[in-house]
């Protein structure tokens, strides 16, 4: 069980025992003090708890919903800065050869290390981060052992080296990008107004049967929006990963462009 799912149970539980409480207060206390006028002023407070928590619960699924698709927007346009970067090698010549094999290697590698391990996303911005590093000094390397002697080749070398340079950006931002995606002090203060929230819907019910089926499918749908937060906002570890399909698609473009041109000699 990760991280994300310890975290939904403990709200679910909490949840759950808040509302309980209330349920258990509403036998024990006086009736003065759950009627009347205590009842108007406990309907107030829920309904401001009620107003809070759907505020900031939808303000939070909207921010980590923004940190998943902002990925998968970098993922798509990652992909289509190797492809550029590729056909730019391609058009310079065979002596890129060898930097088209280390480009298609090292997405290999990449696919392989993000999406078939298994690792948190703070472990996965730490390596994106110095993975975006090494290649930077890699294939700046290779670059400057090509010596052009065409325009075309001038043309297509310069063309390689911004577009290694937008890739080295593209990647250190996707790492940036994950740290701090969720504010957790933000998180528990709505799990505290979701427990406070639930014991006053507690006493304002009758301790029955139904009052606790009711209050199980409250506190679960509480966890769940909490595990929503949780999981959008970790997009390569979570239920709701990023799609490596862009990157894939490159990846087979790349290996059928290099048989291409081997098969060409």
């Amino acid at each position: 069980m990760g991280a994300a799912e310890k975290l939904a149970c403990a709200v679910a539980l909490a949840v759950f025992a808040g509302g309980a409480a209330g349920l258990l207060l509403e036998r024990l206390l006086p009736d003065e003090f759950t009627t009347g006028g205590p009842r108007d002023m406990i309907g107030a407070v829920v309904g401001l708890l009620t107003l809070l928590s759907a505020l900031v619960l939808g303000l939070l699924i909207w921010t980590a919903f923004g940190v998943y698709s902002g990925q998968s927007l970098a993922v798509q346009t990652l992909a289509v800065k190797l492809l550029q970067l590729d056909l730019a090698l391609a058009d310079y010549g065979p002596e890129a050869s060898g930097g088209r094999a280390l480009l298609r290697q090292d997405l290999a590698k990449t696919l392989d290390a993000i999406w078939n391990a298994d690792q948190s996303d703070a472990e996965f911005a730490a390596h994106n981060f110095a993975a975006a590093i090494d290649n930077l000094r890699h294939q700046d390397g290779l670059l400057k052992s090509l010596d052009p002697s065409t325009d075309n080749q001038k043309q297509a070398l310069a063309s390689a080296k911004q577009t290694i340079d937008s890739i080295g950006q593209s990647r250190l931002q996707m790492s940036f990008a994950l740290y701090g995606a969720v504010s957790y002090p933000l998180v528990y203060v709505v799990v505290g107004w979701g427990v406070a929230l639930f014991c006053g819907f507690g006493l304002m019910s009758k301790g029955n049967a139904m009052s606790v089926v009711a209050l199980v499918f409250g506190a679960l749908a509480v966890a769940s929006a909490i595990y929503l937060i949780l999981d959008l906002s970790s997009p390569y570890s979570g239920l709701f990963r990023v799609s490596p399909a862009p990157l894939q698609q490159v990846l087979a473009q790349m290996g059928q462009g290099q048989g291409a041109v081997g098969s060409s000699r």
